[in-house]
């Protein structure tokens, strides 16, 4: 089956240029120039994975990441990016983004990423989700369906969050690994997907913050401390 792709790219030459070569290497690719349009592309065209500019036309791309979130919690999202500040990589990920790609960057790293993504979306970073419940205080976690219920409602996670706290789950009372926490769910240590996986943390803690029977500790030049009840 061909991997579709939905490709935001305002730069013309350089558009032409990485479609081209996707195409060469067997993907479909949609390209599309004006973050306006976007959205309307992406819901015709279903794809399987995005690749983002930030910096486009009318909207940016952050924004086109939480709209294509609100509709699809589990599909990659790579950003393409001149911006250097930490602060805009975080905000990338906050926003949705399960990858991030700073310019220039080459054709060669950019089929890589896509390929990583993909297979970390087929193998959800973890083993195969089943049909388990697993109990974490007062919440419940439903692998398979992407929800953990919570005395106050339910709290739809996405593939990251999901990925994260299962893995925390299988060490409850003990401390995570946080490299090996990083090479399980991103397939690789990167600074970059260090900064990812801090964003992560805080959104579980925050998740999880409405029981105060659930901690996850951060255990300096080790990893993460999860204790529950």
């Amino acid at each position: 089956m061909t991997t579709s792709i939905l490709y935001v790219e305002d730069e013309l030459f350089l558009g032409k240029i990485v479609k081209e070569t996707l195409e060469d290497q067997g993907f479909e690719v949609i390209w599309e120039t004006d973050g306006a349009r976007v959205m309307n592309r992406f819901n015709s065209f279903n794809p399987d994975i995005c690749v983002i500019d930030i910096m486009l036309p009318n909207i940016d791309g952050y924004s086109l990441c939480r709209q294509i979130r609100g509709l699809h919690q589990n599909i990659p999202i790579i950003f393409l990016t001149a911006k250097t500040a930490t602060a805009d990589l975080v905000k990338g990920f906050e926003s949705g983004g399960t990858d991030y790609i700073r310019k220039p960057f080459s054709i060669e790293e950019l089929i890589v990423r896509i390929k990583n993504q993909l297979n970390l979306k087929s193998s959800n970073g973890i083993p195969p989700a089943d049909n388990r419940e697993i109990k974490i205080g007062t919440f419940t976690l439903f692998p398979s369906r992407y929800e953990l219920h919570s005395p106050t409602g339910i709290i739809k996670l996405s593939q990251r969050d999901q990925q994260v706290l299962c893995m925390l789950c299988a060490n409850i009372n003990r401390v995570t690994d946080r490299r090996e926490l990083l090479l399980s769910v991103w397939g690789d240590d990167s600074f970059f997907n260090s900064r990812n996986l801090d964003v992560y943390i805080r959104k579980l803690r925050t998740y999880l913050s409405v029981d105060p029977s659930i901690e996850i500790q951060t255990i300096k030049g080790k990893g993460y401390l999860f204790i529950t009840g």
